[in-house]
């Protein structure tokens, strides 16, 4: 297959100078802004369908693509067909490669295909179905995590507020099953929960997670190796899952979240604009009705649906939960005061006097505020509700709690 696919007005230059002009096939990549690669693939169709310059008169582009591209199926040949159905199957696999699945076709058909052949009419083959499907992904690899660039309104039954709320859509590579969830932002604390509720939904965890480069989930969005959020790395440390991020101006590397987000928003919430919504919850239930239908409907070019392409492939390869979900927790830094207190979202929690001036990190959970000095708890104190005023003096720090869970003075 070409490297890349062009337009038909740009293949007629491509003929033109190379049989016209007599130039090079180099001179003619740099003219079309092209890869050699892609010039010579195309000078060789045109001479396999009998094509040069000039073209017949009056092809049309319709023609012109045919004779470059015939159908797998139309192609002459004595030779027996593979399914090419159960060969795009069989390569989710993990370990199973294009090279394993064509050993096995010779072996049942020795005068079956050529490698080369058999890759260039696999390859035909991709290109009849949607584009969702082209990428070749491992069972159980990777979930496409992202937020819709639509938003949904839920209105406040005591105010009459009206709040655009997010759309948070998880899909798996393999099986293109989803999940979808409205949540009140893009917050930190709602990213996390939205992927351990999906971990929830898919009865497993991947091996990797592919977000998108926004705020929530990663520090700063450079080309090779952001730095994801503590929080965020805890919860992938947590569930035992790689955070790979989408690179920047990358997009294959995040094609099926934002071909599946398309979907969703087609599907799921165009068919919800004009109802009601006066809670979250509401608003969730109905977008699970609508989930629910989307990933049972039969695919169009293939057999089979989202479900049961996810219970046959990724379910079976997805690593097991937890006993217990994630429990959110937020990192921050701050310095040891000389009263060895340190300030924690307006409250004081004392630690150990020796780390007076010290750089410490601080977690903060629902019912607790940790204190870390170089990854080694130093401190844990039962979470204030109060907001302090005054810093605390020496002699009255907070209670705090020990590592053997004991109140102490």
């Amino acid at each position: 297959m070409p490297r890349e696919r062009l337009s038909m007005r740009k293949v007629r230059e491509v003929l033109r100078l190379k049989y016209e002009q007599e130039l090079s096939n180099r001179a003619v990549a740099t003219s079309c802004r092209l890869s050699a690669g892609s010039v010579h693939d195309y000078l060789q169709r045109a001479r396999v369908a009998g094509l040069s310059w000039p073209l017949p008169e009056g092809i049309s582009d319709e023609a012109l693509d045919l004779r470059l591209f015939p159908p797998a199926s139309s192609l002459p040949s004595d030779r027996p067909a593979p399914d090419w159905e159960k060969v795009a199957h069989e390569l989710h696999g993990k370990g199973v490669t294009l090279a394993l699945l064509w050993e096995e076709y010779r072996s049942s058909n020795p005068d079956g295909y050529g490698y080369s052949r058999f890759c260039e009419l696999f390859q035909h083959y991709r290109g009849t179905l949607d584009p969702r499907m082209h990428q070749i992904h491992k069972a159980g690899e990777k979930l496409f995590v992202d937020y819709a660039g639509m938003t949904m309104p839920v209105i406040d039954r005591s105010t009459g507020e009206v709040r655009e709320v997010q759309i948070f859509v998880a899909t798996l590579g393999a099986s293109d099953y989803t999940y979808v969830e409205a949540t009140w932002s893009q917050s930190l604390e709602d990213w996390i929960g939205s992927h351990v509720r999906s971990f929830a939904f898919f009865g497993g965890v991947p091996r990797i997670v592919v977000p998108d480069n926004l705020k929530s989930g990663v520090t700063s969005p450079c080309f090779y190796e952001p730095d994801l959020n503590r929080t965020y790395q805890e919860m992938a440390s947590f569930y035992g899952v790689a955070v790979i991020p989408a690179r920047v101006r990358k997009p294959r590397d995040k094609a099926i979240v934002e071909n599946h987000v398309r979907t969703v928003e087609q599907q799921v919430l165009a068919r919800l604009r004009n109802r009601i919504f006066l809670s979250l919850a509401e608003l969730n239930k109905a977008i699970w009705e609508l989930l629910d239908n989307l990933n049972n409907r039969p695919f169009q070019k293939m057999k089979g649906t989202r479900r049961s392409f996810f219970e046959e492939i990724d379910a079976p390869a997805l690593g097991p939960l937890p006993e217990e979900p994630y429990e959110y927790g937020e990192w921050g830094k701050a310095g040891v005061n000389v009263d060895y207190h340190v300030a924690v979202l307006k409250s004081y929690y004392s630690v150990h006097h020796k780390l007076i001036k010290q750089r410490v990190e601080t977690r903060v959970s629902a019912n607790t505020v940790e204190i870390f000095l170089k990854n080694v708890r130093v401190a844990s104190h039962i979470r204030s509700s109060r907001r302090d005023t005054i810093r605390p003096s020496r002699s009255t720090s907070p209670k705090t709690t020990r590592e053997d869970g004991r109140r102490s003075a």
